[in-house]
């Protein structure tokens, strides 16, 4: 009996031989076409974006929805020429840029709606009624006040800080970042941490199931 060897899966085109990543990593004439090109497809995603979430921003009209757009998308160009290096040829190179004007566009737009709003930035958390809740909301009720509970008392002041302000005031975590002079992803991975520490706490005090042990891999054996 013969035996039919498959056929050896077809390899992904290298980034290489895309003819944008070529074009911009050319330090000539069509290295500056490119970025041009390159801008003009950054400022309609960031236009986009922009005009979808202009509900954020009563009172701002065209020209300002445009100024922002027109911003973001320079940070969208600046954030794509950073990162040409981990380009994967997994998709278009105009898609995988495209995402970088959407993103740019939403971080602006969050920024602006914020720019006079105060971030009171607290580490207690804001009193509530106390009042005898009705028999129906009587457990969240008392989940609230143990929630309330192991964060006052398994925080810390800068998680205290970090959760009221993402999960109570709803503060956008680009602009906590910017008013805390910190990162987006040095605020999530304080989030993460008061995160598994309120969960510990509130398993402790019979308010959460703890979670199922896993079960010995068997296959080892």
């Amino acid at each position: 009996m013969t035996t039919v060897n498959p056929a050896p899966a077809e390899l992904a085109p290298s980034p290489a031989e895309d003819p944008w990543w070529l074009d911009l990593t050319d330090d000539g004439p069509a290295g500056r076409a490119a970025l041009e090109r390159l801008r003009e497809l950054l400022v309609r995603a960031a236009r986009h974006q922009v005009w979808r979430l202009r509900d954020h921003l009563p009172g701002a009209g065209a020209v300002d929805l445009e100024d922002l757009a027109q911003q973001a998308a320079d940070d969208a160009l600046m954030s794509v020429l950073r990162k040409l290096g981990t380009f994967e040829g997994r998709s278009r190179f105009t898609t995988w840029a495209y995402k970088f004007g959407v993103l740019h566009a939403g971080v602006a737009v969050r920024r602006q709606a914020w720019r006079h709003r105060e971030v009171a930035l607290s580490d207690t958390l804001p009193r509530v009624d106390r009042a005898p809740s009705p028999a129906a909301v009587s457990e969240a009720a008392q989940l609230s006040r143990a929630v309330g509970a192991a964060i006052s008392s398994e925080l810390t002041p800068h998680q205290r800080r970090v959760v009221l302000a993402l999960l109570v005031d709803d503060v956008p975590i680009d602009v906590l970042a910017e008013r805390l002079g910190s990162t987006r992803n040095a605020l999530y991975k304080t989030l993460h941490d008061a995160r598994r520490r309120l969960r510990a706490a509130l398993v402790d005090s019979g308010h959460l199931d703890a979670p199922p042990t896993p079960r010995p891999d068997r296959s080892t054996r």
